[in-house]
């Protein structure tokens, strides 16, 4: 496409708040009072994507027989190259509150942890590392790929301030272990992962990647798409449903603005609904596996078989909800939920580009784990249970709440 056919572009309402210095600036004020509802938000205590109600005993403490040594070791050789001022802003308590700060806004806000911009070449290199090995091949270069239409964003808006590949915040919390509780977070414009570590256990909820373009038709990152599966496994499965069935998937005739699960959205009711999996035949179940296999195939390969065995087990307890059409270039929303995952898909209006209606030039993406245990936090509280941290220097004691 060239680039004077392009749409038009959107005023920089999405200003940097750190760089407005105007006393009546309206874009600061709108900043301010999204941070101001955050804060709220974060004050209340965790409960966890649910129903109503938290449904207990889904996420047990156990060994997957899969090692983590790889990522321990990725965590410590970046500790190891960071100043003791680095160090301390990049380091955060198992239990802090800064899990669940995080905000996919290209503005400012909530930011914690280093940002990769600032790092150096080296820095940047092994806190990129630990990304990769925490990842599959796939979900390490989709989560890249986000970065670098980031800089597509800066070259299509010419606003530096605001976008770029490296605007991203890198924090870890606890101290890597291949035994104690720890994680790490990476936050920013389109991508947030949050990667949390018990043993050989792992947690990679909250997961939220999106893209406006999707696509790069210029610059230097000319050609580059993503989300492409996202997208046409979602339509192939609605496809491949009766009118009976697309009937009963239809949960809405308007797509939302967003998806459900967004920032500081932890302790979201949403009740199930949609085409349960159990009314689906073979193929049609075979398909909606394939769909949530390119969600969960973004974690490291080993740990992916872990997660995909755990959601077969609540497969007939699944559902597959749909809002839009099946009409070429239409934009869409879906959703797949049961009680161990939580996946929202959704076209969005222009934020870089001036289009009020959603098109398909604009997508986010959401993977939660309900019933309590997003930032692995259900496997946190039963840590807790079995060992006593109310002191640093106290030896675990069985059977302490």
């Amino acid at each position: 496409m060239d680039r004077k056919a392009s749409p038009k572009l959107r005023s920089a309402r999405g200003s940097a708040i750190r760089s407005s210095t105007l006393p009546n600036d309206p874009q600061r004020d709108r900043s301010l009072l999204q941070i101001a509802e955050a804060r709220a938000a974060l004050a209340k205590e965790y409960k966890g994507i649910t129903v109503g109600y938290r449904t207990p005993g889904l996420f047990p403490v156990f060994r997957t027989g899969k090692s983590l040594k790889s990522i321990v070791e990725a965590a410590r050789s970046f500790e190891a190259c960071l100043t003791e001022e680095q160090s301390r802003q990049v380091h955060f308590d198992i239990d802090s509150t800064n899990w669940r700060a995080w905000h996919n806004a290209h503005r400012f806000l909530l930011r914690h942890g280093l940002l990769l911009d600032e790092l150096d070449d080296g820095q940047r290199q092994r806190a990129t590392n630990l990304i990769r090995v925490s990842l599959s091949a796939t979900g390490y270069e989709s989560a890249r790929d986000v970065m670098r239409l980031n800089e597509h964003a800066r070259e299509i808006t010419g606003r530096s301030e605001e976008y770029g590949e490296w605007f991203y915040w890198i924090s870890i919390f606890g101290q890597p272990s291949l035994t104690e509780p720890w994680g790490w977070q990476l936050d920013g414009h389109h991508l947030i992962i949050n990667c949390f570590v018990l043993g050989d256990q792992i947690v990679m909820t909250p997961d939220f990647r999106g893209s406006e373009p999707n696509f790069a038709e210029w610059g230097k990152f000319a050609g580059m798409r993503v989300f492409e599966e996202e997208e046409s496994r979602g339509l192939e499965l609605m496809s491949a449903l009766t009118v009976d069935q697309q009937r009963r998937a239809i949960i809405g005739k308007k797509l939302p603005d967003d998806v459900f699960a967004g920032a500081q959205v932890d302790n979201l009711k949403l009740n199930y609904s949609g085409v349960p999996c159990r009314a689906l035949e073979k193929r049609q179940q075979d398909l909606l596996l394939n769909l949530i296999d390119v969600y969960v195939g973004r974690i490291r390969p080993d740990h992916a078989k872990v997660k995909i065995a755990e959601v077969k087990e609540h497969l007939p307890q699944t559902l597959f909800g749909w809002i839009g059409d099946l009409r070429q270039g239409s934009p869409f929303y879906y959703r797949v939920y049961s009680p161990v995952i939580l996946i929202e898909f959704d076209h969005l209006p222009g934020t870089i580009w001036d289009n009020l209606e959603p098109t398909r030039n604009h997508i986010h993406t959401i993977v939660r784990t309900p019933n309590g245990n997003d930032y692995g936090r259900d496997l946190l509280r039963q840590h807790y249970e079995e060992h006593d941290h109310s002191h640093s220097h106290a030896a675990h004691r069985r059977g302490l709440a």
